[in-house]
């Protein structure tokens, strides 16, 4: 197959794909079941290749970017004001609670619940916690060698994937957060949280419309925590 085609093939499945495609499925587009001696095109070639794209589509309103699972096609931010026009639903905003509980785990990750109580002063609301696990940003990735064994939370690749982020390193830095401080600046951690939050919010809107319902999301959202 010809570079041109190649590329040309790449450039398809990522434009039709409904959700990123790491390398080694695109890798898969050149692999001829019915033809084992068919050459085999090369990850460094895929890589260049969806390099090569980047700067066809520069300039462009849409864009081709490599998240924590893969590669996507997405709108450039800049074209959020216009989209907006079309009607989709917007991303809801998050409650203090869910998005105080998110950001810590953000940060402080791997933590356990009673690490996020400590740090916020509160009980955590079980249904805070629920909803952040079904909307597939955080998982239990183990658990803490004490009594009881609680839970240690983490966030998870579709959280990056949904923030438009590779890796945590690409989130806002909390300079404001001092290491001897026996708390958070909560407030800090909201605004840097938020931030990724807005870059997002054309990007997710249909998918939480689509996978997030109204009612459940909204009671979730508007719930308060309890003092212990």
């Amino acid at each position: 197959m010809k570079p041109g085609e190649a590329k040309k093939v790449l450039e398809t499945a990522l434009l039709c794909a409904q959700e990123p495609l790491s390398i080694q499925s695109l890798k898969k587009l050149f692999v001829d079941p019915d033809d084992a001696a068919a050459p085999v095109v090369s990850v460094d070639a895929i890589k260049k290749m969806l390099e090569q794209l980047q700067q066809d589509w520069v300039g462009k309103g849409v864009e081709v970017v490599a998240l924590a699972s893969g590669w996507r096609f997405q709108s450039r931010p800049e074209m959020k004001h216009y989209l907006d026009r079309l009607g989709v639903e917007k991303v809801q905003k998050y409650s203090r609670a869910a998005l105080e509980t998110l950001a810590i785990i953000v940060y402080r990750q791997p933590v356990t619940r009673g690490d996020i109580e400590e740090i916020r002063g509160v009980v955590v609301n079980s249904q805070t916690i629920k909803m952040l696990e079904e909307r597939g940003w955080i998982d239990a990735i183990g658990y803490r060698d004490v009594v009881g064994r609680p839970a240690l939370l983490a966030t998870t690749r579709q959280f990056l994937d949904d923030m438009g982020l590779t890796s945590l390193s690409q989130l806002p830095p909390l300079p404001q957060i001092s290491a001897t401080n026996s708390g958070l600046d909560m407030s800090a951690l909201e605004a840097a949280l938020q931030q990724n939050f807005d870059k997002a919010a054309n990007d997710v809107a249909k998918e939480v419309e689509n996978n997030v319902g109204a009612g459940s999301d909204a009671a979730v959202m508007d719930s308060s925590d309890s003092k212990p």
